[in-house]
């Protein structure tokens, strides 16, 4: 049944396919579904903070029932979240998350939008969002959308009016779009946009609202409807053979790296949106009542949808090809239109349609995954008409080319055309990385000049092709992104984006190498070729008071994806420093290159290219441990263990179905990865065992689960109940609860200047109340709140330490921070310590 509701709404995703993904194969269903939408000229808008914020089933609804053009725009790319099947964070997270949003899009039909705001985290009020956010340049962003998309309505996930009850960013989308709403029509608002669209007044804006935000089925039950209008959004699709729920089920699995695969729904259920602004619908049942949706709203529509209406009541399921004549002349009427905004919208949707039914087949595939600029690259063309249509390629011309390659060939029946073309990338062309990161912006905004790259979602590909075709005697041309198509013997056939990328990339593998004394440490540097033969030098830039040998390495890489490993010997200063390294590779020819490439490859998402300066972070530090082998059961991913290795342990990643009784006594400490208990079912059965480690005389460090998507009753031996608790900001203050214990003391002793340095928060869902057994080691708070004690708890139990922490060493760890490593380093040590172990009770 899975398995059918999958291909079932695969038939859904939209034409406008990521360039990266297969091209859509359309049945008469999907056809005919297109032809609905493209005679519905209205537009609907939903706008949160965040990838996984949406509402699927209304964003579904809105695509897929009432036809309408629907849009998602996510204020930030959840570059703050924390990642359950990868460690890609920060920047990298956001790209993950970005393409979870997309491929979400391609199932429920909608299409997905954001701003520059970065989400730096967690925030508890709109306050702090905004003026971290600089609440004009997003509310610009916001303006700038809806002028451009022209939507009739806005719908918010949430309220404008009760900012302080959620996350500061969630309040805050609501209040930027409640802003939004008139300011994108009054032309001294944003004037700067105007020279490249236009205002536009939305009819109406909504709040989706629901039980939730009323704190009970009961209450909402009582509330004031009056404002509201209900959808039925498990409505079934008979010519698809599955419902929208079950659509926004498949939509929301997407977001995976947030944990939200889960089942299909089905049945009948209701969405409440509630008016904000704007008129009432007459009819509660229609969102777009009173909104001329109809081809009669733009000038000479009524001639286009006496054709178009006509094709779809009349469709013909067993032959769509028979409406080419139609769909031709509405597409002449069409593209005469004076209104540039529905024209350019309805022109794709049409020739999409006209590509469907007759089954053309166009593809231009490079004969590799990249190229660099000044190369050549050949590129495999494909055409095939499989329709008895009478058609003619007439000519071909790709991006940045001058000259069009003439070929005015009848494309035959169902008989494939192949050529090839060598297509040459100018040195000007720019490398394929997303925009936004190109380059370096402030803590709450991305940093984009381009005014027309803002809002999209991904880079505009570097190379499409144009083919110009005849449809018996008119002239379309259908745009096609370059791809490379190819195939493995164990996955079949594949696709990925086409890129531009540099002819040669370092990386560092550990982007923080912590130095625990003035000992030189080898650092491998992995040079990469993105062609042939590439042949220089190579350098490391590195801070004052260190010291580099050799000073540069000469490397040959005969072939393109090859790559080599050099060495460099790193000497630290003998007192304690930070600073950046960062290599520079120099070619014979003369031109220098400073980026790494990292690729995010899972299976859901296509393959990204990300460019970033490639560096590392150099700390020495004056650190001491105790011990030597630390057990690591993985969670949701971090690089806690790499980050430990740096100081000297020796970490084993331990596979929790491994473990049997005796089996963690070699082991000095076992820390269990952040969100263990909340993604790897196995530990409910391994807790008793862990717990008889500690009490056998081992160390046991539990990073930060949350208390949904609990598999187990207990996960420490005491009385512990996890909360939502948070410290945002990562420079609140931290008070030494506990002075003398052994854990801010041995073998290094923790000061409040350990938590100087620390980035995006303190700490999250802490414990709110505990047994006595525990000791709480800090207090912290945000302005404004009273103090909170349980980012680190410490209890013995019997020969043995159980530690609780919430505090965030899997964001600081990576980062480098030295008070995180050393208060780390205290943790693990806690047995070894001789000190006094008198504790503060909460």
């Amino acid at each position: 049944m899975r398995n059918f509701i999958v291909s079932c709404v695969m038939i859904l995703i939209s034409l406008n396919n990521s360039s990266a993904q297969a091209p859509k194969k359309n049945s008469p269903s999907d056809i005919y579904h297109s032809i609905q939408k493209l005679n519905f000229l209205g537009t609907a808008l939903y706008i949160a903070a965040h990838p996984d914020d949406e509402n699927t089933r209304l964003i579904s609804y809105f695509s897929n029932e009432i036809k309408a053009k629907t849009a998602y725009l996510s204020l930030t790319r959840g570059d703050g979240g924390q990642n359950l099947i990868g460690t890609e964070l920060r920047e990298l997270l956001g790209v993950l998350r970005t393409q979870e949003l997309l491929a979400a899009r391609n199932i429920d039909g909608g299409e997905q939008f954001f701003s520059r705001a970065n989400d730096f985290g967690y925030s508890k009020h709109p306050k702090e969002t905004l003026e971290i956010w600089d609440k004009d340049l997003v509310l610009s962003d916001v303006v700038w959308l809806i002028r451009n998309l022209k939507p009739d309505v806005i719908i918010n996930r949430f309220d404008h009016r009760t900012p302080g009850t959620t996350h500061g960013h969630h309040t805050s989308s609501a209040i930027l779009s409640h802003e939004a709403f008139d300011l994108a029509n009054d032309a001294n608002a944003f004037p700067e946009q105007l020279k490249t669209t236009s205002t536009w007044q939305p009819q109406r804006l909504f709040f989706n609202t629901s039980w939730w935000f009323y704190g009970s089925k009961e209450n909402f039950e009582k509330a004031d409807k009056s404002k509201m209008l209900s959808f039925d959004i498990g409505v079934y699709y008979p010519n698809k053979g599955v419902s929208n729920n079950e659509i926004a089920s498949l939509a929301r699995s997407q977001h995976l790296c947030q944990g939200f695969g889960g089942l299909s729904q089905r049945g009948s259920q209701k969405e409440y949106i509630e008016l904000i602004k704007g008129a009432i619908p007459k009819n509660k049942e229609n969102v777009f009542d009173g909104i001329n949706t109809t081809w009669s709203r733009i000038n000479g529509g009524k001639a286009i949808g006496t054709i178009l209406y006509d094709v779809e009541n009349n469709f013909n399921f067993k032959n769509p090809t028979k409406h080419l004549p139609q769909l031709l002349k509405a597409h002449k009427l069409i593209s005469k239109s004076t209104d540039e905004h529905w024209k350019n919208i309805k022109l794709n949707e049409i020739e999409n349609i006209i590509i469907a039914i007759t089954g053309l087949y166009l593809e231009a595939s490079a004969s590799g995954n990249s190229a660099n600029p000044s190369s050549d690259i050949v590129i495999n063309i494909e055409a095939i008409n499989r329709s008895n249509s009478n058609i003619t390629l007439e000519s071909y011309r790709f991006s940045k080319e001058t000259m069009s390659t003439k070929k005015s060939i009848l494309l035959k029946e169902n008989e494939k055309q192949n050529f090839k073309h060598t297509l040459k990338i100018p040195e000007t062309t720019n490398y394929t990385s997303p925009y936004w990161l190109t380059e370096k912006g402030s803590l709450g905004t991305y940093s984009v000049k381009n005014q027309n790259l803002i809002g999209k979602p991904e880079t505009p590909r570097a190379f499409n092709i144009d083919f110009v075709l005849n449809f018996n005697g008119y002239p379309i041309t259908i745009t096609k992104p370059v791809v490379h198509r190819f195939s493995k013997p164990d996955k079949g056939e594949l696709y990925e984006p086409f890129e531009i990328l540099p002819e040669v990339t370092t990386s560092i593998k550990n982007k923080v190498l912590i130095f625990s004394n003035s000992d030189a440490k080898e650092i491998p540097v992995t040079i990469k070729a993105g062609k042939d033969n590439i042949n220089g030098e190579i350098t490391l830039n590195i801070p004052e008071q260190w010291k580099i040998s050799p000073s540069k390495i000469s490397f040959n890489i005969p072939k393109k994806g090859g790559q080599t490993t050099v060495l460099f010997t790193l000497t630290p200063p003998n007192n304690e420093s930070e600073g950046i390294i960062s290599p520079k590779v120099t070619t014979t020819e003369g031109k220098t290159f400073l980026n790494e490439l990292v690729e995010i490859t899972y299976n859901h998402i296509p393959k990204q290219s990300v460019l970033l300066p490639s560096q590392a972070k150099v700390v020495r530090l004056n650190i001491q441990k105790a011990g030597e082998h630390i057990g690591y059961i993985v969670g949701a991913g971090d690089k806690i263990p790499e980050s430990l290795e740096q100081i000297g342990y020796k970490v084993h990643i331990i596979a929790p179905e491994t473990i049997e009784k005796g089996f963690l006594n070699k082991f000095d400490a076992v820390v269990i990865g952040i969100r263990a208990y909340n993604v790897v079912e196995q530990l409910k059965h391994k807790q008793p065992l862990l717990l008889e480690y500690v009490k056998n005389g081992g160390t046991l460090i539990t990073q930060y689960n949350t208390s949904r998507r609990f598999n187990m009753d207990a996960i420490a031996p005491y009385p512990l109940q996890l909360s939502r608790d948070r410290v945002t900001d990562e420079n609140a203050p931290v008070e030494i609860l506990a002075k003398e214990h052994a854990i801010v003391n041995f073998p290094n002793t923790i000061t409040k200047k350990d938590f100087s340095g620390w980035v995006q928060e303190r700490g999250l869902y802490f414990p709110s109340s505990w047994g006595k057994e525990y000791t709480p080691i800090f207090g912290m708070n945000d302005q404004g709140e009273s103090i909170k004690k349980g980012s680190l708890l410490v209890a013995p139990y019997g020969k043995g330490n159980y530690i609780y922490t919430g505090l965030s060493f899997f964001r600081e760890l990576p980062a480098g921070v030295p008070g995180a490593y050393k208060l780390f380093a205290n943790m693990i040590s806690i047995n070894k310590a001789t000190l006094d172990t008198s504790v503060i009770k909460d």
